[in-house]
């Protein structure tokens, strides 16, 4: 391989704004995928991720599609998502990253990743990053104007009245914000300049555990829950926005909730709902998901910005304790269900 911009690349990088902002940018929805760079230099094509891990054994429908559809020597910014019934399904596209070529193969098949592309770095002999956005923008409209599913453009607007929109009803198909991009501005590796806006959202849960922290015998993450309308209890997350101090109080702050049973995450009937055996991640296969449990007794209100499926799809912002509320009226009722929206009318916007 031998192209104008090579890998390794770190991703250009955006920072949180609370509103969709006025000016000269380019917005564009937030997509919720893989973040990948992809390189192509004739039959070579390498897929980057955001932290460099390598992507490529991954997704080989991504890099037939590239090799198809995009031009023969180019660098392209882009995120690797997989298109549910529900719009885009991040979990599936976890199941993905697999150290069995058997199976990367046989899920290749049946759930599919597409690519939607949004930044040109490099096109033919040329390194594109310290050009403006406008003309890479433009340079990239017409290397993918034939490109079909599974390689898709981003849609794009000037307009912020556009993009509030966007904001408010691309969410039902699975994106998570919008993204601001500064027209003059070059392609800066691993430099926030540009802006996201995402959805922030409260929620009171139980605080059914704790983790401890891997420098000691600190809380490390409180383990959330909500009941659902058969009135179990729910793993839904972790809150671990904590400094160091608060940490090590926590300890004794919760001490009087800790129990040996029973416990609703506790016992072989129900591993499914225990957060030690299904909230774990490819990405970190060594990490230890044992958790202390807690009398369901102690709620909390966090924040947090969106739903995956049944969990928050980030870590949760601890805001402060609500000792006015029981346990059990902690439920999936109370959160915002967005509007449903079809995807595909998102990737012809």
């Amino acid at each position: 391989m031998d192209l104008p911009v090579m890998p390794p690349v770190k991703p250009m990088l955006a920072k949180s704004v609370p509103d969709v902002p006025e000016g000269d940018y380019l917005f564009e929805p937030k997509w919720d995928g893989f973040r990948t760079l992809v390189f192509r230099d004739g039959d070579e094509v390498e897929l980057g991720s955001r932290n460099e891990k390598p992507m490529t054994r991954y997704f080989p429908e991504v890099v037939a599609a590239v090799k198809a559809q995009l031009p023969e020597r180019c660098v392209v910014d882009g995120e690797i998502v997989i298109v549910g019934e529900r719009g885009l399904d991040f979990e599936a596209l976890l199941q993905r990253v697999h150290p069995a070529d058997s199976r990367v193969q046989m899920l290749a098949q049946t759930t599919p990743a597409s690519f939607v592309a949004f930044d040109l770095l490099a096109l033919g002999d040329d390194s594109l990053v310290d050009r403006p956005l406008s003309e890479r923008r433009a340079l990239l409209e017409q290397a993918v104007a034939g490109a079909h599913p599974p390689v898709h453009l981003t849609p794009a607007t000037l307009d912020p009245a556009k993009a509030r929109e966007w904001f408010s009803v691309f969410e039902g198909a699975g994106l998570d914000g919008v993204m601001a991009k500064p027209l003059d501005g070059p392609y800066a590796p691993d430099k926030r300049t540009m802006l996201k806006v995402k959805h922030a959202r409260t929620a009171d849960v139980v605080v059914a555990g704790y983790r401890l922290h891997k420098s000691g015998p600190v809380v490390g993450s409180l383990v959330l829950g909500l009941y659902d309308e058969d009135g179990r209890l729910q793993h839904v997350g972790v809150a671990a926005s904590f400094p160091m101090a608060r940490r090590a109080a926590l300890v004794e702050e919760l001490a009087p909730l800790v129990t040996d049973g029973p416990h609703p995450w506790l016992g072989d009937d129900v591993p499914e709902r225990n957060p030690g055996q299904s909230a774990g991640s490819r990405w970190n296969n060594g990490k230890d998901l044992s958790f202390v449990p807690l009398r369901p007794e102690l709620v909390a209100e966090v924040a947090y910005d969106h739903m995956e499926g049944t969990r928050f799809r980030h870590t949760a912002q601890f805001k402060h304790w609500r000792p006015d509320r029981e346990a059990t009226s902690c439920t999936y009722a109370q959160l915002e269900v967005p509007v449903r929206f079809d995807l595909a009318e998102v990737l012809g916007a």
